[in-house]
């Protein structure tokens, strides 16, 4: 990973301001990781990814029940 994001303490629309801005830092075929936590992030901020033409690597959640998942994307 190029770059690592934590936005488990953010409420949307915030969530993805940050990654968006995280993304913009990225070269093109770059990755990163995003920690994010909650209903709405984990709909929205994959989602937002997709639409703005970058791709999800992979969702996946955290060892433990801490709500907490791994989004894994790549600047196109």
């Amino acid at each position: 990973m190029d770059r690592y994001l934590d936005i488990t303490q953010e409420v949307c629309p915030l969530t993805f301001v940050k990654t968006k801005l995280m993304i913009e830092r990225l070269s093109p075929g770059q990755t990163a990781e995003i920690r994010l936590k909650g209903a709405e992030p984990l709909e929205n901020v994959p989602r937002s990814v997709r639409e703005h033409g970058h791709e999800v690597l992979s969702l996946e959640p955290e060892d433990g029940a801490t709500g907490v998942y791994r989004l894994r994307i790549r600047k196109s």
